[in-house]
């Protein structure tokens, strides 16, 4: 083939695509076709007739289509989906089941072969292993910016995407069973009893109720954990090298307070018109601020902020803190406002441990957890369950600021840890699977 032929292929093709994004399927058709006379196997041309052949009711033209781009260009992954796709219409869910079981396998990231195979699932009547096949497709795509809204769903799959979406919500509990079967196999069923205790309490299929009323998680109740509002100094080793950091860490803090719009709304900016429900202020001190200069948040660390304070996130980095990707870490400086009092409020899950570093303390500034009244101590730290009723004074006219993080509630195996990272990363995934 000379290069004007080249040339002319390339041209054939670049225009075919174009009509073909325009809607303008005769126009297309024609070009692939014009196209096709000149390379018999191509593969995109042929793809491309095949299922416009599909769509006007021509199944076995297309299936020879396709079986004739698999002749010139062996295991081509698109050809192996559409193939797939043209058995899935023609009813032959074996078939259909063994190519998009074969493209996963060969890329787990093949997130519409993935969807068609939750779909084959789904006729098969296996509608566990369907929720289960759609929520990881559904996941993958959205890793790779795709399905996260109309926009960046191909109109052609919206409604089977939105009904993934669907059946993969529906389908909770039997992926909660997928992620914990691993690591019930890892580390054996004694190992998970509680973990196992704590899905079933999620679910509703068991009541579990912290006995104290003061404790109240929001999201996740792990049953067993011994129910301390605050947790006794010796369970963390590691407070005295945090500790031994203070000055370096007050020194970086002086830094950041003298440039305050580096500082962030803690809660963000509430409503136009309408004032925190978590906050309160006296009237001589004007209103009530909670701002935080993030290190981490929901799992991101914030460079910009870490750079700025080298030593704090040194020793961050040396404190085993809660890693749950899109969740974990939170880590900060939790800066509250003269006459700021952050009002009583619960946690979401008694599976963390809310740990304060306290650096920069005025007078008339305190914590309460349940019935332990606290007062900071600058380079004493202090941990607590935030699932208990809990709330911050600072009665005095001047700024206080704690370094605050979240680490493993103490009383939590190693296992039971690992299998908490899996299900609340895959709750959170799962919660995320929807067309905004």
């Amino acid at each position: 083939m000379t290069p004007a032929d080249h040339e002319s292929l390339d041209t054939l093709r670049e225009h075919a695509r174009e009509a073909a994004l325009r809607g303008n399927g005769m126009r297309a058709r024609d070009l692939f076709s014009s196209l096709l006379e000149q390379s018999s196997g191509d593969a995109e041309a042929l793809n491309y007739l095949a299922m416009s052949d599909l769509a006007t009711g021509h199944a076995d033209t297309a299936r020879a289509r396709l079986r004739q781009s698999l002749e010139a260009n062996a295991g081509d992954p698109t050809t192996r989906k559409n193939l797939g796709v043209v058995l899935l219409h023609d009813g032959d869910l074996e078939g259909a089941r063994e190519l998009f079981a074969g493209l996963v396998a060969d890329d787990p990231t093949f997130f519409v072969a993935r969807l068609h195979l939750g779909l084959v699932h789904e006729r098969l009547g296996q509608r566990e292993r369907a929720a289960n096949e759609y929520f990881r497709a559904i996941v993958t795509a959205q890793q790779h910016g795709q399905w996260t809204s109309p926009r960046t769903t191909a109109p052609g799959l919206r409604r089977a995407v939105e009904h993934a979406m669907e059946v993969a919500r529906g389908g909770r509990r039997a992926l909660i069973a997928s992620m914990m079967e691993p690591l019930q196999r890892q580390f054996g069923p004694e190992a998970m009893a509680r973990v196992g205790q704590c899905v079933a309490g999620y679910l509703g299929d068991l009541k579990f109720a912290p006995s104290d009323p003061r404790q109240r998680p929001q999201f996740l109740y792990f049953p067993g954990l011994p129910e301390t509002p605050v947790f006794a100094p010796d369970l963390f080793p590691w407070y005295a090298d945090l500790e031994g950091a203070i000055d370096a860490i007050t020194a970086e803090l002086h830094g950041v307070l003298a440039d305050a719009p580096q500082l962030e709304p803690f809660l963000g900016e509430p409503p136009p018109g309408l004032e925190s429900s978590y906050l309160a202020g006296s009237k001589n001190t004007g209103a009530p601020q909670w701002d935080a200069f993030f290190f981490h948040r929901h799992g991101r660390r914030y460079e910009a902020n870490a750079s700025r304070c080298p030593r704090t996130m040194k020793a961050l980095d040396r404190v085993p803190i809660v890693r749950i990707p899109g969740h974990a870490p939170e880590s900060l400086f939790s800066v509250l406002g003269p006459g700021s009092h952050i009002k009583p409020h619960h946690g979401v899950t008694n599976t963390r441990a809310v740990t304060h570093l306290p650096v920069v303390v005025p007078r008339d500034c305190r914590l309460r957890v349940a019935d332990h009244l606290h007062v900071w101590v600058p380079g004493c730290c202090f941990t607590f369950d935030d699932t208990f009723e809990h709330e911050a004074w600072n009665h005095s006219d001047k700024t206080r600021v704690v370094l605050l993080f979240d680490v493993w509630n103490p009383h939590l195996t190693i296992p039971e840890q690992k299998a908490l990272t899996a299900l609340v990363q895959g709750l959170g995934e799962l919660d995320r699977t929807t067309l905004a």
